[in-house]
């Protein structure tokens, strides 16, 4: 293993030095970022009614971009990483159920998207990041810290991750091959054609591994189609996408050899109606398999099968010279088919508006409201405010002020085993969400944010069970004395959960290629439960996120890239990660070496689930085509 590390370190080293000054004209770009005068706008479409500028929002929102040095990053997990606020529990590598939380919410008070359009699962939140894109697929990742219900309706009660795609810049023709420790192996391709009014770009992906421990071998496949044109109406987006990952169960369930296979198909259609209108449409059908016992599926076995179909209609007016009006209607529907939570849907609806008054570095304010009802049930309505003051134009000051829901998903109604049970009485539960905050950009050499925010829950759906020789009563929520060795796991809603916590995030720009970030998150849970009740999810949260990273340019073209994270959840002690990554970033030849958790630490994302130590993966990319539009 060593000698290949040394192996790969030398390959980077070799292409940097004979592709220097003798790159083809149609070589692709470079994998760093640009070295302009002025630090680029940051654009953003998430946590705003319109597209803006990242340094006009009110809101805390994060950016990451995804393709500025690829070749840094294995996952959609190591980007997120970068957002203190974001904690992704995983399982295993290759994000096989790994649960996404923003600000210590559970993983189903976090709402998902790709391209604005919903890909949460209706079954359960442990499937929230199976991503039927393959990773090439993504240009950026939003994340809006804070309800943002207003914005995109149920399940966004902690925040929401925004996934987005991106037309190609350039035709071209991508190769990538990958080996590693466990048995890895990894193979990509993107092919990609532009024009000026039309372009269409197919990505493929596959990694396998023998597992790091028995029974958790994996196999991942992705491949996505995404095409762009232009007619008299406008732009027009359509996504095609699908996914099959089997994967290796060991632990996920308890002391358990199971196995599970997930596959999913998504469809994204976007169209301009003109300059002021615009339609979405989505359906996503997403199947799991789960057998409790590899050795013996006739033991037990789970089937679920859910499809979804979601469409909007929005539109924005101007109707003064600061002033913006938008408005819109959504509806969407969900249901399953399954042999443990049996035949359920239902349908939701929705109306938005929202007003927004905007002077540029000076004022702003939004206020906006949403009323959204389903299976002709009372409505939730989510309301939201938000402002922002400039003291000067690299300093300001903002708050918000908003309402989140989340509606309970199949298995927290009606699923059953020894060990766990349903409750179809469950109520949606919801929070409202308050944070204030400050942002500093010192002419882009330094950025610094930093918010304090605090969340109050209602009626939060959680499992909760008793000791031993006392049982639930899901009527009263108190423990009663039955003499049973051991309790289930109860869906229940819990009556009041608050959470106050702290997030800033330092960048400091070393050189025009090369920048340090500092990342912090803190948060404090206080819960109202009677004695002896115990909470499966709720206080699963990190007390205590911070990071350190670099990234940058370190000689001819070799872009590099070192992490080493502290995450402290509550109640347990504290772990340390640090991960490594070298790779060429320009050029027809580009090796790569992704090192990760160099210290081999012991721990745990999720509870009583192992995770591996030390891991490399190693390989090369061919950038055998490239032209411009």
């Amino acid at each position: 293993m060593r000698s290949s590390i040394v192996l790969l370190f030398l390959c980077i080293s070799l292409s940097a030095l004979a592709q220097q000054g003798t790159s083809s004209p149609q070589a692709a770009p470079a994998g760093q970022p640009a070295a302009p005068a002025k630090p680029d706008e940051v654009v953003v479409v998430t946590g705003t009614w319109e597209p803006m500028p990242l340094e006009d929002l009110q809101r805390s929102v994060q950016s990451i971009d995804v393709q500025a040095a690829p070749l840094l990053f294995s996952s959609t997990a190591e980007y997120l990483q970068l957002d203190p606020s974001v904690d992704v529990r995983q399982r295993a590598p290759g994000g096989d159920q790994a649960d996404l939380s923003i600000r210590g919410s559970a993983f189903e008070q976090s709402l998902v998207l790709i391209d604005g359009l919903r890909v949460n699962d209706a079954q359960t939140g442990h499937h929230n990041l199976d991503l039927p894109i393959p990773l090439d697929t993504i240009s950026r990742i939003e994340v809006l810290h804070g309800a943002g219900s207003t914005f995109y309706g149920a399940d966004a009660l902690g925040g929401a991750v925004n996934f987005i795609t991106a037309a190609p810049a350039m035709s071209e023709l991508r190769l990538r091959v990958g080996f590693g420790n466990y048995g890895y192996n990894e193979q990509r391709a993107v092919a990609s054609y532009a024009t000026k009014k039309w372009s269409e770009q197919l990505i493929g992906d596959r990694s396998f591994s023998t597992g790091f421990m028995e029974d958790r071998d994996f196999r991942n496949a992705a491949v996505s189609s995404e095409m762009h044109f232009n007619t008299t109406l406008g732009d027009t987006m359509l996504l095609v996408a699908t996914s099959d990952r089997p994967y290796g169960a060991n632990q996920f369930y308890g002391p358990f050899d199971s196995w599970e296979r997930t596959k999913a198909w998504f469809v994204a259609w976007t169209q301009d109606l003109g300059k002021q209108t615009g339609f979405d449409f989505g359906y996503r059908r997403h199947t799991d398999e789960f057998v409790l016992l590899r050795e013996a599926p006739s033991v037990y076995e789970n089937n679920h099968v859910t499809d979804s179909w979601q469409g909007a209609l929005r539109r924005h007016d101007e109707i003064g010279k600061d002033t913006t009006v938008s408005y819109g209607a959504e509806g969407y529907r969900d249901q399953i088919d399954s042999n443990n939570l049996g035949y359920h849907g239902r349908n939701r609806g929705a109306l938005y508006a929202a007003l927004d008054f905007r002077m540029i570095r000076r004022f702003s304010l939004s206020v906006g409201a949403r009323e959204e009802s389903y299976n002709g049930t009372k409505g939730q309505f989510t309301p939201s405010v938000s402002a922002a003051y400039w003291f000067a134009p690299s300093f300001k000051v903002r708050g918000a002020v908003s309402r989140g829901f989340r509606i309970p998903t199949y298995t927290d109604l009606y699923y059953s085993d020894p060990a766990n049970a349903g409750n179809p009485n469950l109520r949606p539960e919801s929070a409202w969400s308050y944070e204030g905050g400050v942002d500093w950009n010192a002419g882009g050499r330094v950025a610094l944010t930093a918010t304090v925010f605090h969340r109050r829950e209602h009626d939060g759906i959680d499992y909760v069970k008793c000791g031993p020789g006392f049982t639930f009563d899901i009527n009263t929520g108190t423990c009663i004395a039955s003499g049973m060795a051991n309790d289930v796991w109860h869906a229940y809603n819990i009556d009041s959960l608050n959470f106050t916590g702290f997030e800033t995030l330092l960048r400091y720009r070393l050189t025009h290629r090369q920048e340090v970030t500092v990342g912090y998150t803190g948060i404090h849970g206080s819960q109202n439960a009677a004695p002896g009740v115990q909470s499966q999810y709720v206080f699963n949260y990190p007390a205590n996120n911070t990071y350190a990273g670099w990234q940058g340019t370190v000689w001819r073209g070799i872009i590099a890239r070192t992490r080493i994270g502290v995450t402290q959840r509550f109640a347990r002690d504290p772990y340390a990660l640090w991960d490594f990554s070298i790779a060429r970033g320009e050029g027809r030849i580009r090796p790569y070496l992704q090192l990760t958790n160099l210290t081999s630490t012991t721990y745990q994302e999720i509870d009583g689930v192992a995770m591996p130590g030390f891991g490399v993966i190693g390989g090369v990319e061919l950038a055998l085509f490239s032209k411009k539009r």
